[in-house]
């Protein structure tokens, strides 16, 4: 494979997430993991060059990640080039409370969607990512607990201070998703999805995501690696499925499984969260892999286990 030049044109476009923007690259670098990566901050720096050689300008945060360290290894790593701020877009989540040295007044691991934790959460982002604003900030999960009222006057807080420009969630349900929507604007919801996870599929999640023109965020496009290590029958079903279709279109299974995401017409922006840029380059090759509706609906099926109706 060819090597990319540092000076060559970036080849991942951007994209309106919503009609009520931002604009962030198709393929998005996941950086939960990086924390694990064991890496000096040069790395890190270099790990964000990388992907922003390629195009991949949008980077997918959480306040939790690394136990409350994530952040703050980003942010060391920005701050040793911070003109790249201009260069790249940052989103977050919050509302989940782990148990973890780092916050040792948590008792349980809880949900809270109070304004005043909305508000801290983003701020304390702020300190770590060391920048002056987010791109986008979501909702991390779901809470039984949410009064939408009151997390639409954070959001508005937020917005009015400048300190976070738009707003979104991560795994709502369509019921959850419209509720929120009708107090505030949110311009994606952030869900799971793969060819061995297909719950979005079916539940409304993308319907609603397509009828709103809110483009989904998707987590785990390659279920955790689970797609090309996990034993069980399925898995070697649908890996079986990909590497048949991926030697007669001559590309890569993983490229494969990221096409088979972006062929939705959703148009779903699928989360590389690799420290490989190799495995970089796998995601961004499938930009150029239009699926044919036979081939997509042959990935599902192996999956499901059956045919379509």
């Amino acid at each position: 494979m060819i090597e990319p030049s540092p000076v060559a044109r970036p080849s991942v476009p951007k994209t309106e997430l919503s009609p009520a923007g931002p604009r962030l690259s198709r393929l998005v670098a996941g950086a939960w993991r990086m924390d694990a990566w064991g890496w000096t901050p040069q790395q890190r720096l270099r790990w964000i060059e990388q992907n922003l050689e390629l195009g991949v300008s949008s980077f997918d945060h959480a306040d939790i990640y690394g136990g409350y360290t994530v952040e703050g290894l980003f942010g060391e790593a920005l701050a040793l080039a911070p003109a790249l701020r201009e260069q790249l877009q940052l989103v977050s989540k919050c509302g989940i409370q782990l148990v973890a040295p780092a916050r040792p007044a948590h008792r349980i691991k809880a949900y809270d969607t109070r304004r005043a934790h909305i508000v801290a959460s983003a701020e304390r982002s702020l300190r770590e990512l060391r920048t002056d604003r987010l791109d986008v900030l979501l909702i991390h999960r779901p809470d039984p607990l949410m009064d939408a009222d009151e997390v639409a006057r954070a959001f508005d807080d937020l917005r009015q201070a400048g300190k976070v420009l738009h707003f979104g969630v991560s795994n709502f349900t369509p019921a959850q998703f419209a509720l929120l929507a009708s107090r505030t604007t949110l311009v994606t919801n952030q869900v799971e999805c793969s060819p061995l996870q297909l719950a979005a599929l079916h539940d409304g999640t993308l319907d609603q995501a397509q009828q709103l023109r809110c483009k989904p965020m998707i987590w785990s496009p390659l279920a955790g690696g689970r797609l090309f290590t996990a034993g069980d029958e399925r898995c070697r079903r649908v890996r079986e499925g990909l590497e048949s279709i991926a030697t007669r279109l001559g590309c890569s299974p993983a490229t494969l499984a990221y096409a088979w995401l972006l062929r939705h017409p959703s148009q779903p922006l699928p989360i590389v969260g690799s420290s490989r840029i190799e495995a970089l380059r796998e995601a961004v090759a499938a930009l150029d892999l239009v699926l044919d509706p036979a081939s997509w609906h042959e990935i599902w099926s192996a999956s499901a286990g059956q045919e379509v109706p």
